[in-house]
């Protein structure tokens, strides 16, 4: 059976839950998942749970802040962690069985320069035509939208944030 692509964007609260949610539904059925996170890094509750459930983590253990404040050193260096972990899932693919692929926040990474649509693209076209790939962030491209079987805008109608409450561990972080 041919892998689906899923596309989990828009601006709410959500895209990386409902990716995490699929993670634990495919383990629990012993499909093998990895998650690769863009751009994110330090301690997250999501990690350790796909840990315990057996889930191939890639991503990057180094900080580097929010992409509108960096210079253009930490910008280079963060680039160039972003193609590392891309690095990471193409041993995966090569190596590994894995039915569902997870590339968190890489439309992010995209968008604000850090990572390659068209590697993007060709980790999509260049994989196993079997495995479901979910992909998280805002502002998908045109072709990719065509691409997708699955698409979810998440949207936000209220949230937290806007009474000045910071990311809570365990609920948003």
């Amino acid at each position: 059976m041919a892998g689906l692509i899923h596309v989990y964007t828009g601006g709410g609260k959500g895209k990386t839950t409902a990716a995490v949610g699929l993670c634990a539904r495919a383990r629990g059925r012993d499909k093998a998942v990895v998650f690769a996170q863009f751009l994110k890094s330090g301690a997250t509750g999501e990690i350790g749970s796909l840990e315990k459930l057996g889930v191939m983590v890639i991503r990057s253990n180094r900080r580097f802040g929010f992409t509108n404040e960096m210079d253009e050193a930490a910008k280079a260096a963060c680039r160039e962690e972003q193609e590392r972990i891309a690095g990471r899932i193409d041993t995966a693919l090569r190596e590994e069985p894995v039915d569902l692929l997870v590339l968190d926040e890489v439309l992010d990474a995209v968008n604000a320069g850090m990572f390659e649509e068209r590697r993007l693209r060709s980790l999509l076209e260049d994989r196993n035509p079997d495995i479901e790939v979910v992909i998280t962030g805002r502002r998908p491209g045109a072709w990719l939208m065509e691409a997708a079987d699955y698409i979810s805008d998440i949207q936000k109608v209220k949230h937290p944030f806007d009474k000045g409450i910071q990311a809570r561990i365990g609920i948003e972080k």
